[in-house]
């Protein structure tokens, strides 16, 4: 079953990228190296490396039931706060996770968006929802349990983070989240 391309929370818009997009993704969040540390991809260093993001969003988009989302505020004339998502590993399997400008840290946004994926997912007929955070990134860490995923351990040189660490897969956190059939 096909996921909408918009969905509204009490706060927040999240809707499907376009490649008008690309300018506000750079400068809101892809291209800030603080923002994208614990990212699982490197800080886009120009609007092409945004363009290639949103083409992998578009392919996600075609042949899945749902891809990536903006996530924007309903309350401050439409600003852009950042992005998370649905990315399928089968039909039944998805990974998800979520990216915000620092200007709006702490404010609740993260676990709004997360909650409104964790309901799609279940939507579009996933039985295991997974995310996975840097061991010293606490903060996604507490989305991550706040919002009811299971921290299933570490794992050990699972991920590279090109912003921290380039060329080495660190230790994370592995979570999931499963749903009734």
């Amino acid at each position: 079953m096909k996921g909408p391309r918009a969905l509204e929370t009490e706060r927040l818009l999240l809707r499907k990228p376009t490649i008008r997009d690309a300018q506000a993704i750079f400068e809101r969040y892809a291209g800030d190296p603080v923002v994208t540390r614990y990212m699982s991809w490197p800080t886009h260093r120009t609007v092409a490396d945004t363009h290639a993001f949103l083409a992998w969003s578009e392919a996600g988009w075609e042949l899945w039931p749902a891809g990536s989302f903006l996530i924007y505020s309903r309350n401050t004339n439409g600003l852009l706060l950042g992005g998370t998502g649905l990315t399928f590993r089968t039909p039944v399997v998805a990974v998800t996770g979520y990216v915000l400008a620092q200007d709006v840290w702490r404010q609740g946004f993260a676990t709004e968006s997360l909650v409104a994926m964790v309901e799609l997912a279940r939507q579009t007929g996933v039985l295991r929802l997974e995310a996975v955070c840097h061991v010293e990134h606490r903060a996604s860490a507490h989305v991550l349990e706040k919002c009811g995923f299971r921290c299933e351990g570490v794992s050990a040189a699972h991920t590279e983070f090109p912003n921290l660490a380039p060329g080495t897969r660190c230790d994370v956190l592995s979570y999931s989240k499963r749903f009734d059939v």
